[in-house]
């Protein structure tokens, strides 16, 4: 059964041990605040505002899982205030396997340090668990699928669209940079992992894809320089870093630019841009 009161209680106690500096947010000369604002973190879970100030005042509708994740995640809870959480709102608290969906706080402190950066959280199955702004302009909302679309591998190969983002003369090589992900994580969990269930999908809905595993090509590894487009700033040069978490089995996504460069210049752009698209939203 859901706890309101308890969840109400617990909510309200970690928004207010949050400070701004803690996610990412400058602390203004006004603030008598304890903590974080509602609409701090609202806008940090992605929900509105009206939703989470009725959950803190023992009026909400009972969250949904992925709500549950959602708030985990933008509260920057450990795993185990995760659970409980899970546990007050009338959930079974997710199984404690490795590689799951939870982002370790330490992962997102170094995210929200990263604002004005194309940045974002990954599975090792590419699922996007957590993006920055600039990164939500450049890919769009990679947090809202669902399913095996979830995995941009497995978009790359049923979406025409994910594929705008990099220019036509790069797609085969991304292709194959695709495939051999999926392969390696194949090869690591099984053939019944949800891995599988990725190939197997594929295999049925995507000749190009059957045709490159077919191939059998080991790890293609992606390149560290890659060619990207946005439809506003255009094409640019930009440098991967990869930060990985071996607890989690996820990565964080950095993209940067030299600076001097013309695509220095477009990826401050695609900045301003990011965080006209968040005030937008919020």
């Amino acid at each position: 059964m859901m706890d309101r009161a308890q969840l109400a209680d617990f909510l309200r106690r970690r928004r207010e041990v949050l400070q701004p500096e803690d996610v990412g947010l400058r602390r203004g000369s006004r603030r008598r605040t304890a903590g974080l604002r509602r609409e701090e973190v609202a806008a940090l879970c992605d929900m509105s505002v009206d939703y989470y100030s009725r959950l803190e005042q023992s009026r909400g509708p009972q969250p949904s899982e992925q709500m549950l994740a959602a708030i985990a995640r933008g509260l920057r809870l450990t795993i185990d205030e995760r659970d409980h959480l899970f546990r007050l709102a009338g959930h079974t608290a997710p199984a404690r396997a490795v590689r799951g969906d939870h982002v370790a706080p330490g992962l997102m402190r170094v995210l929200d340090r990263l604002a004005d950066t194309p940045a974002q959280v990954m599975t090792e199955l590419g699922e996007t668990l957590a993006q920055t702004p600039p990164a939500r302009a450049l890919f769009g909302d990679e947090t809202r699928h669902e399913g095996f679309m979830r995995s941009v591998g497995y978009r790359w190969f049923v979406d025409p669209s994910v594929r705008d983002v990099y220019p036509r003369e790069d797609h085969d090589m991304h292709s194959r940079s695709f495939t051999a992900d999926i392969r390696t994580v194949y090869a690591k969990h099984g053939a019944r992992s949800r891995a599988g269930a990725i190939v197997e999908a594929l295999l049925a809905e995507s000749p190009e894809f059957a045709e490159i595993w077919e191939a059998h090509e080991v790890r293609q590894t992606h390149p560290r320089e890659k060619r990207l487009q946005h439809p506003e700033v255009g094409v640019m040069q930009l440098q991967c870093q990869i930060l990985i978490d071996p607890e989690q089995g996820q990565t964080l996504l950095v993209l940067t630019a030299n600076p001097g460069t013309e695509s220095y210049d477009r990826l401050q752009l695609l900045s301003v841009i990011g965080t006209q698209h968040l005030t937008a939203e919020h």
